[in-house]
Parts: C-alpha cells; sequence; structure tokens
C-alpha cells in the first residue's frame, strides 16, 4: 500500500481516491477475494467494504479495516466528500458496472490506475518469490520429468491434457491460469501436436490452438491423435497460492524432425540465453528488444514468434498473479528494469509442416543477470 501510495504520488500529487473491485487486486492488497471494494484515500488509511463474504474477509485477511456493505450506498455515505476525480480499474470495469458506481459515488472524472498497480505489483517481495520459485520447481518436473512417460501413440490433445490438469492438482497447482487480457479464457495453456500450434488463435502469443471447439478453443483437440514423428508442444502455466510461473517444453515423438527445424530451434535458445544475461536493473525492456531483433537475419524473423501473420511483436511477459504482467519485452516499454521483477522469456518459431519449436522460461530480474526458476532442460526431448 506504501509503494502504490508513492507511485501515484509521483504521477499525480493532487489524486485524492482510488477504488479497487477486481479480485486479483483485491488479492494483492487484502489477501482475500470478494465481491466489495477497497477505498484508498490519499490522506487517510484504506478501507476494505465486503458485500459477499464478509466472514470470509475476517477470517482470510489481517487487513487493518474491513466493513460490511449491503450496497455501494454503505461505503459512500461514509465519506464526508466524493472526490471529482477517482482512480478506477478502467481495464476490467464494465461499463454497467461504473454507472451503479456513479450513481452512489457521483465523480465528474475517472483516470486510470491499472498501469500504477502493474507497476508495484511488477516488483516482488520475497514472499512472492518463495511462492514463485516453489511453482518454478514444480513446473519443472511435471514438464521435464512427467510428461514425457505420459505420451503415448494414438492419444488425442484432449487427454495429454485432462492427465496434465489432474497431474498438476495433485503437484499443488492453484486450478486456475489467469489472465489479465480483456475477455481471455484459459484452460492450463497450449498443447498441440504437430503443426497444431500453428493454428491462428485470438490469443495474443506465438501459438495457436483449435482447442475442444470453436465454442471453447481450449485445452487441446479431441480428434488430433498423437503419432510417430509429432513434435509435441506444450506451453502452459502453473500457480501456487495465486503466483504463476510460465514455462514450454517440447518434445520428438518416436522419430526426428527436420534439421532446419532443430537449427531454429537452437537458435530461439540462443536468444533465450542473450535475453537472460540482459534481465538486469537498468536496462530497458525496449532495449532488449532492440538488440535482439537487431540481431536477427531477414530469414529467421519470417514466422519468429508466431507463423504468418500471427506474429507478435514481443519477446517475453511480466508475471506474477497473472500470466500477462508487465514489464513486456517490446519496443513501447522504456522504463528500466527493477531487481526482483519476474518475467517469462519466449522465443520460439513456427516451422510449416513441423510445428512451434523454441522454449519458455520464467526469470527473476537480479543484478547479474536472470536467475531462471523453470529449469534448464533445452526442449525436444527424444521419446523413445
Amino acid at each position: 500500500m506504501k509503494s502504490f501510495k508513492e507511485k501515484l504520488n509521483d504521477s499525480d500529487p493532487s489524486w485524492e481516491m482510488a477504488v479497487i473491485f477486481t479480485k486479483i487486486n483485491q488479492y494483492y492488497f487484502t489477501g482475500t477475494m470478494q465481491d466489495g471494494m477497497l477505498i484508498i484515500p490519499r490522506d487517510d488509511d484504506p478501507i476494505f467494504w465486503v458485500r459477499r463474504s464478509y466472514q470470509r474477509a475476517l477470517e482470510e485477511s489481517k487487513f487493518k479495516d474491513i466493513r460490511r456493505m449491503h450496497s455501494f450506498r454503505d461505503a459512500s455515505q461514509s465519506l464526508e466528500k466524493t472526490p471529482n476525480i477517482i482512480y478506477l480499474e478502467t481495464e476490467s470495469l464494465p461499463l454497467r458496472f461504473y454507472e451503479r458506481f456513479k450513481k452512489y459515488f457521483p465523480i465528474k472524472e475517472y483516470k486510470r490506475v491499472d498501469p500504477i498497480i502493474g507497476w508495484v505489483r511488477a516488483i516482488k517481495s520475497e514472499y512472492e518469490l518463495k511462492l514463485m520459485r516453489k511453482s518454478g520447481k514444480k513446473h519443472q518436473h511435471i514438464l521435464e520429468n512427467i510428461v514425457p512417460n505420459l505420451l503415448y501413440e494414438g492419444m488425442s490433445e484432449a487427454e495429454l491434457g485432462a492427465k496434465l490438469f489432474q497431474i498438476m492438482i495433485e503437484e499443488g497447482y492453484h486450478g486456475v491460469t489467469r489472465f489479465g487480457m480483456f475477455d481471455t479464457e484459459m484452460l492450463l495453456g497450449h498443447i498441440g501436436f504437430g503443426e497444431t500450434p500453428l493454428y491462428p488463435s485470438y490469443f495474443n502469443g506465438a501459438s495457436g490452438n483449435r482447442g475442444l471447439s470453436p465454442a471453447a478453443p481450449l485445452l487441446g483437440s479431441h480428434h488430433r491423435k498423437l503419432k510417430k514423428g509429432d513434435l509435441v508442444y506444450v506451453d502452459i502455466g502453473f500457480g501456487i497460492e495465486g503466483y504463476h510461473t510460465d514455462k514450454t517444453m517440447t518434445y520428438i515423438f518416436k522419430g526426428k524432425i527436420p534439421e532446419k527445424a532443430r537449427k531454429a530451434h537452437q537458435e530461439c535458445l540462443k536468444i533465450q540465453d542473450k535475453i537472460k544475461r540482459m534481465l538486469k536493473p537498468g536496462i530497458s525492456p525496449a532495449e532488449i528488444y532492440k538488440r535482439i531483433m537487431d540481431g536477427i537475419d531477414e530469414d529467421f524473423r519470417k514466422n519468429f514468434m508466431g507463423f504468418k501473420e500471427n506474429q507478435v511483436k514481443f519477446l517475453g511477459h511480466g508475471i506474477g498473479l497473472l500470466i500477462d504482467e508487465v514489464p513486456v519485452i517490446a519496443e513501447k516499454f522504456k522504463e528500466p528494469l527493477e531487481k526482483n521483477m519476474t518475467l517469462a522469456i519466449e522465443p520460439k518459431k513456427g516451422i510449416k509442416g513441423v510445428g512451434m519449436v523454441g522454449i519458455e522460461n520464467t526469470f527473476i530480474v537480479t543484478r547479474t543477470g536472470g536467475e531462471r526458476i523453470t529449469g534448464d532442460n533445452p526442449g525436444l526431448i527424444p521419446i523413445p
């Protein structure tokens, strides 16, 4: 809370109030997720107003001031005056919700609080890093040691996803892979055999996914069966007590892949190692992105970070309570990295007739470069 107020003071010294509605940000500030609102005044202590469940909020949270409310009216009546301007989470609040809020908080204007919270959350505490390191070890174990023993000829992508989910839960997975991007659903991640990861998707990532059906383009297909010579691609999130890691691993099932695909994969590994060495406080994500992209020849750029017109313009992303956090390794992110930021780095390349090669691991920014917390296996694990 102290960091949040300091950063908002730096951005807007005249701010008077911020109000938090979303469950993830509630959890970050209070340690519980409820139907309620967190009111943060500049010059007073914050109050967590809870509609449901007040009892659970009291059991789970050590927040100093938790009060019961039946409607926004209860919270509004506690204020001597409603500010003319309030900071709100504009990335996620529906318009109708805002209209209900404004009925009791008749503000004249709102401002975006999302970037402020994003940059506060980007720097992890030791508590958060402990959870992410724990997640990373589990993530490594599952993808590097367990998945190779799950694969068998004739299984479907959906079957692999179902087996993975059960194992992940047994290993302590918190059960959901959360994204902040508007209206983005995700079940584990992208699981694909052969060219499946090259299939187009609304998801803003390097790989695609056919999924279970057009109504649920998630997990994997019931119809695509594993066969000899397939490249298996598993890009999934894992998480413990809310905090995620992100990792991609590839496997060669009973066969070989073309040499051009293997060389492209090796180049992706080199790119990840170059970025790893640059993950130090003081360098900007934009500079990292420029250095890497300037060092890639035109031929390799084709189908790099996507396939055909579905290429994305980033090399990695912040991660924590959400998979897609700031900072992003992209040209527009010019704020320098700071110690204990966490990022998933994912250089990948689509290969026609083969699938998606490349790698993804989660790193912590340190003074000596990125600390990889999801394992060192280079991928293309052979399955005899």
